[in-house]
């Protein structure tokens, strides 16, 4: 018979930081209590009451003068609140992954929406949760939300947040976010399940569909040990749930071939030891020693040390990374990469491998600093290396600006561009670089004075250049383009179509007439063009924008005719009268005599530029295009006067 022993059988690193928090005020002397058992399991709150700390069941029982050790399934805001008025000091073991449940349901009511617990209604650690929230409902599974949710039509249209007790399973969170998307209209999901419970329920998914006999380790009281069990009895026929070796009846055993054993988050290692010793008094084949396990699991970590982990969690704030030691390892979202940009789930995801450095050791809080993004720096500089000696393009992101120029950071490593490499105008600000990607070349690099210069604009110039051949060869008249405005004169626009620059005339712009190109585009717009012609001798590009597939005298004469009458915009004033548009492209003449019914000295006294007037259509010569039109018209046109009372209409 095989022995088989899950390796995240045992504490959680919540679980250790808060016993590790309660022994260290016991060995201080430090006069406290806990309110309530710190964590499900017997065994420990009784070692730590023969250590002084005793149990009290409510906050009033805390006595004058003493401290007071929130557990690690957490306490509601308002025990912490009157703690606080009190003037009571608090030693928070409060589970890290529970703490951030408190803020995701306080922030969501915040919001307007009513928070949502998937877990079971009388656990510690789901009454905290909705002690952080004025209206939360609980709910132990699918079921249950379903017949929630049809007690109440008006219940599926409410904003709902939805979050989980950290030791559910995935399945039953699964199942109700599965309901919940069906059911519901707005609704918002956070996996709060713990990563280290996941990983703990599917090791002993997978070992349990290994063995004739499952052992699993713990209180009774803990419903994380309760769904290991469950878990474990979907893949193996014979488990056994026990809190102590004593439990054992090795005579009882069944003969299999391999007996697999697993523990509850608040199961102690020395609890664990005893079980294995006494099943190894019968059984003497072990595929791994407990001791072995354990004196790897108090591995020691000096800062500076490359370790590789798996992650098991990612919050918005940090990687959680179980690194098969004492302590878990967090990654610090601004220490997984140098890219300001990229998201967390195009780094890593729960399950990935991932290397980084030790920055820190924390006994105090029970955890290990990690970084990866300094380890990259690490790598990073040997890639600058190799790019400056063979002359490649890399790519960074722009992090600083002065007046000599910018700060890129490029694999994590600073590579200074001077202002004349920046490829800015003269009189731009290097601040527009900021925060930008680009791409540059190396052109110097001394790392004994960690000193890396680089530049932007022969990349750019290089790149540039490319594009341009590309384009000469194969410009053709007609051919379109998508370009970005560079520079605008009094004359017409010069757009960029990828390398060179074409110059859309003034007249080419709009069929409106326009006194400036300003009126239609701006600097940096991107245009659609089509190329009128160019003179690849010259170097030259005559660009258009107007849209020729519909002439404007045919849009005019479709919409109008002789009689009707148009709404117009004055576009310029001569002597002998005003030009009016009549549609985009097409302008007709208000002659002077046409402008009023007086006499009328100038244009000008009556009319201005841009005025919009009615006027009426009064001769179309189709001929030459020419349309006459006249106010004077709608002013002398009689108006009809209602009839007298009595008179047929």
């Amino acid at each position: 018979m095989k022995i088989m022993l899950a390796r995240s059988a045992g504490f959680c690193y919540g679980v250790r930081r808060a016993v590790e928090l309660a022994e260290e005020k016991a060995v201080q002397g430090v006069p406290c209590v806990m309110l309530g058992p710190l964590i499900h399991n017997k065994d420990v709150t009784g070692r730590l009451a023969a250590q002084g700390l005793r149990v009290v069941n409510s906050p009033e029982e805390v006595p004058d003068g003493f401290g007071v050790i929130i557990r690690s399934h957490g306490e509601s805001r308002a025990v912490h609140q009157g703690f606080a008025r009190r003037g009571t000091e608090v030693f928070d073991a409060t589970c890290p992954n529970v703490t951030r449940i408190h803020q995701i349901v306080a922030e969501a009511e915040k919001r307007g929406r009513r928070p949502v617990i998937v877990g079971a209604p009388d656990h510690p650690e789901v009454l905290a949760i909705a002690g952080w929230c004025e209206d939360s409902v609980i709910l132990s599974g699918a079921e249950n939300l379903e017949k929630w949710l049809k007690e109440d039509e008006n219940r599926t249209n409410l904003p709902l947040t939805f979050v989980s007790q950290t030791t559910s399973t995935k399945k039953i969170w699964e199942d109700c976010v599965k309901k919940a998307k069906k059911l519901c209209t707005n609704a918002e999901f956070f996996d709060t399940i713990c990563g280290a419970t996941s990983k703990r329920q599917e090791e002993a998914r997978q070992l349990a569909a290994q063995c004739g006999l499952m052992v699993v380790v713990g209180d009774r009281n803990s419903s994380n040990t309760r769904r290991l069990g469950e878990i474990c009895l979907e893949r193996c026929p014979d488990v056994r749930l026990i809190e102590r070796a004593e439990e054992l009846d090795l005579s009882q055993l069944p003969q299999v071939d391999m007996v697999g054993i697993t523990a509850g988050a608040s199961t102690p290692a020395w609890i664990i030891k005893e079980v294995i010793d006494k099943m190894s008094e019968e059984i003497l084949e072990m595929d791994k020693s407990f001791q072995e396990m354990l004196e790897e699991s108090f591995k020691i970590l000096n800062n500076g040390d490359k370790v590789t982990g798996t992650v098991v969690a990612i919050t918005p704030t940090e990687v959680q990374v179980e690194l098969g030691v004492k302590y878990p390892g967090y990654i610090a979202l601004t220490e997984l990469s140098d890219d300001p940009t990229v998201k967390v789930e195009d780094i890593v995801k729960v399950g990935d491998k991932i290397e980084s450095i030790v920055m820190q050791v924390s006994d105090r809080d029970c955890l290990v600093k990690l970084s990866k993004r300094r380890l990259d720096i690490n790598k990073g500089w040997e890639e600058i290396e190799a790019a400056r000696e063979n002359e490649s393009v890399v790519e960074g992101f722009v992090t600083e600006d002065n007046k000599g120029g910018v700060v890129v950071s490029v694999k994590g490593v600073r590579v200074f561009v001077p202002a004349s490499q920046t490829g800015l105008p003269r009189e731009t600000p290097m601040s527009e670089l900021l925060k930008q990607k680009v791409r540059l070349v190396i052109t110097e690099v001394n790392r004994a004075r960690r000193r890396v210069v680089g530049s932007i604009s022969k990349v750019t110039r290089a790149e540039r250049a490319a594009a341009a051949e590309k384009v000469w060869a194969e410009i053709e008249d007609g051919k379109r383009y998508t370009g970005t405005v560079k520079s605008l004169t009094s004359y017409g626009a010069f757009v960029d179509i990828g390398g060179v620059d074409g110059m859309v005339h003034i007249s080419e712009l709009s069929w409106s007439r326009i006194k400036h190109p300003s009126e239609v585009v701006k600097v940096g717009d991107t245009v659609e063009v089509y190329v009128i012609s160019a003179d690849k001798e010259k170097k030259k590009i005559s660009l258009g924008m107007k849209d020729h597939s519909q002439d404007p005298w045919t849009v005019f004469t479709t919409t109008y005719q002789v009689g009707d009458t148009a709404n117009v915009r004055v576009v310029k004033l001569m002597t002998f009268g005003a030009f009016a548009e009549v549609v985009p492209g097409v302008d007709g003449l208000i002659h002077i005599s046409q402008l009023a019914d007086h006499r009328v000295e100038k244009p000008g006294d009556v009319v201005s530029e841009g005025d919009k007037v009615d006027v009426k259509i009064t001769d179309v010569d189709m001929e030459n295009k020419k349309i006459s039109l006249s106010i004077r018209a709608l002013l002398e046109e009689p108006v009809e006067e209602d009839a007298p009372a009595g008179e047929e209409q």
